[in-house]
């Protein structure tokens, strides 16, 4: 496969007596090399990419790519890492927002979640297709995250539950059913196109979820 161009330049770092902090470099410089490496993986798939595609797209040099990551599973492991945290905190403001309304929550978490995929296409194709070639390690992160998700949304239920205003999960393993479905759903969306767009998914995922809780999504507003 061919490797992709260049990804949009940035303003160049000043240098010199004008240069920020080395951390604050190495800080720009990795950031740089996690857009860069989504793109290509994204672009010519896991197994095609390399660490001189990657530092080339990011307009580096190898060396400067080995300074932050061993090989190329280094920096996938540590953008899904990346992108994790970033996911979460979106998934956890959006409940946040929506108040104590247990169904709101949930809808606007799953919203938030899908949202993500458009604003990050390429991170979402590397972080949910890719990630399933990239080795054990990879695939044992992935199953670490997908628990770590399904923990969030068990111990959300489980409080609503407690306080009556949402029925409690039946097993342990419907949080886990959720969320792998939406994973899985997601990841179909960005292989293969269907549905058209990601945020075509939220009826779906609503009939899931609140049909395992026995009660009826909520209409559409």
């Amino acid at each position: 496969m061919a490797v992709p161009d260049r990804i949009p330049t940035r303003t160049p770092v000043p240098r010199g007596r004008h240069a920020p902090p080395l951390e604050v470099r190495l800080t720009r410089q990795r950031e740089r090399l996690f857009e860069a490496a989504a793109h290509v993986f994204a672009e010519t798939g896991y197994a095609d990419a390399s660490a001189e595609s990657i530092s080339r797209a990011a307009g580096m040099s190898k060396a400067t790519f080995y300074e932050h990551f061993e090989n190329k599973e280094a920096c996938i492991l540590a953008l899904f890492d990346r992108a994790y945290g970033v996911l979460m905190d979106r998934i956890v403001s959006a409940a946040a927002a929506a108040g104590d309304d247990p169904v709101a929550r949930m809808r606007d978490g799953m919203r938030a979640f899908l949202v993500a995929l458009v604003d990050y296409p390429n991170e979402a194709q590397t972080l949910l297709v890719e990630i399933i070639g990239a080795g054990p390690a990879a695939m044992q992160r992935r199953d670490e995250i997908i628990a770590s998700f399904a923990q969030v949304l068990d111990r959300e239920n489980e409080i609503h539950a407690q306080d009556g205003v949402l029925q409690r999960f039946a097993s342990p393993h419907d949080a886990f059913a959720i969320v792998g479905a939406i994973v899985e759903l997601a990841s179909r969306q960005l292989r293969l196109g269907e549905p058209a767009q990601p945020l075509d998914l939220q009826p779906v995922i609503e009939r899931f979820a609140f049909g395992l809780l026995g009660q009826a999504p909520p209409q559409a507003s």
